[in-house]
């Protein structure tokens, strides 16, 4: 990468600190708030919510580390490690999908609206099919409506609190990538 600038140079630094800071909120929105799912022994949580901030916020690149190491770290913490690749690739794929639709279809409801139905197919496919492999297809069935359940809140949540933060502090948007 050339930088030519020393405000360059800033974004780039502010990017990675965005990466860092979205990570340790997504980790703690997953950890904090557990709903055991007892067919698949794993849990739903508040995690979409900072997922789909940071699509909404702070674009593809950040959504997609963010969002995937944030869940995986707290699959790890809180002793859910088997399911750390499988959250890790959910939710950050989920992250960068959302992030992608919003950065081609611009900041209209719609955008939001579609960036969160591609979140929520990504995500709950990729654990319908982890959990077929790791606890059996019937099992992971069970876990879809619950899945769907918190990408919903997470959307929710995400576009309220992305709005919010844009509108307080503008410059955020600079941050995007």
């Amino acid at each position: 990468m050339h930088m030519n600038s020393n405000e360059d140079k800033k974004n780039v630094s502010g990017r990675i600190a965005a990466i860092a800071v979205m990570t340790a909120v997504t980790m703690v929105f997953t950890y904090v708030v557990r709903i055991p799912i007892a067919p698949t022994r794993g849990y739903i949580n508040l995690g979409d919510v900072a997922v789909f901030f940071t699509a909404f916020t702070f674009g593809p690149f950040t959504a997609l580390i963010s969002g995937g190491l944030g869940p995986a770290i707290a699959d790890i913490v809180a002793g859910y490690s088997q399911w750390a690749p499988i959250t890790f690739a959910a939710h950050g794929l989920q992250g960068l999908a959302a992030a992608l639709v919003i950065k081609s279809l611009g900041n209209r409801k719609v955008a939001e609206a579609a960036a969160g139905l591609a979140g929520m197919i990504v995500m709950a496919g990729l654990y319908l099919a982890g959990g077929a492999f790791m606890v059996g297809f019937a099992a992971a069935v069970v876990e879809v409506p619950m899945n769907i359940i918190q990408n919903a809140v997470g959307v929710f949540g995400g576009f309220v609190l992305s709005r919010a933060v844009k509108k307080a502090y503008p410059p955020v948007s600079r941050l995007a990538w």
